[in-house]
């Protein structure tokens, strides 16, 4: 059975300034989703799920079904405030839904193979997408997923600090934590993150999570279960997130199974900023002139 890749793309970019779901990077009008979904087509993914909002969904679907129309099976899923919440009343200044674990959960009725769940506006390269696909083709369990690691010094931004989820791995390759850094920047020839007053140096080949999940099925039904605790506990907050990091910690703290660290190699990008997209699309037209990609990705 050929895995689903499942791509988070109802997120607004607040720092951007705009729905970068949909602006154009490529030479022929192509998104960075387009170059994500076409790695993970040739990597051997059968199926693409978006998580996508009803507010843009039509203009959405009309970029993309067109382009995907018979080379990929398609399904779209809306992240709402209430879905999933069994009824639970959140607080009048909530604005927003619940983060990326609830969006994952959004998917729960779409996905009934093994998955891969990836953010809409990060550039992953071929190489993490076909680690992706052998993992969930063969290694995938319900006690055993993954998450693709990314060395620290390839997912910087030269226009201002960026948040990653560091990862503490054991010598066997397992997850043992993941520790929400912010404010990561270069300094020198150092990497430096600040906490208060205080700056740490991270090093340069640090394994991070740039939100690349590899995740059995059956998934489902636990984030379902940690989606109701989380909303007892914290739905009073307006502002409080349930982020897929609180789901990967709380499977191995409480012994469900491991999560192991696949490596990649692979150089990320992305459009935190909206000074980033001239640098993509300099990426992008140098890996086209270096083969890894047609000029016009599909036909």
């Amino acid at each position: 059975m050929k895995p689903t890749l499942l791509v988070l793309a109802a997120g607004m970019g607040s720092r951007y300034g705009g729905i970068k779901q949909m602006d154009s990077f490529g030479p022929s009008g192509e998104t960075i989703i387009d170059y994500s979904i076409y790695d993970a087509i040739q990597s051997g993914f059968g199926k693409i799920v978006f998580i996508i909002r009803e507010d843009f969904a039509e203009a959405f679907k009309n970029i993309f079904e067109p382009r995907l129309k018979g080379k990929v099976e398609t399904d779209y899923v809306m992240q709402e405030m209430d879905s999933f919440t069994d009824g639970f009343k959140s607080s009048a200044e909530r604005t927003k839904p619940w983060g990326t674990a609830h969006a994952v959960l959004c998917a729960k009725d779409a996905i009934n193979e093994p998955f891969a769940v990836i953010n809409a506006d990060d550039f992953y390269g071929r190489d993490a997408f076909e680690k992706a696909a052998a993992f969930l083709q063969k290694d995938v369990a319900p006690d055993t997923w993954c998450i693709i690691g990314y060395q620290l010094s390839k997912t910087l931004s030269e226009n201002g600090t960026v948040s990653r989820g560091v990862c503490q791995v054991d010598d066997r390759g397992n997850l043992i934590s993941i520790a929400e850094r912010v404010k990561i920047y270069p300094e020198g020839d150092k990497i430096v993150y600040e906490e208060g007053d205080k700056k740490t140096e991270l090093p340069a080949n640090t394994s991070v999570s740039m939100n690349f999940w590899c995740l059995h099925q059956s998934s489902f039904e636990y984030i379902q279960k940690l989606f109701q605790k989380f909303l007892q506990e914290n739905g009073d907050k307006p502002k409080a997130e349930f982020f897929i990091p609180i789901v990967g910690d709380a499977f191995i703290k409480e012994n469900i199974g491991q999560i192991k660290v696949i490596e990649t190699s692979a150089q990320w990008f992305g459009v935190t900023y909206k000074e980033d997209a001239p640098g993509v699309k300099q990426s992008i037209e140098a890996l086209i002139e270096g083969g890894a990609y047609p000029k016009q990705l599909w036909d």
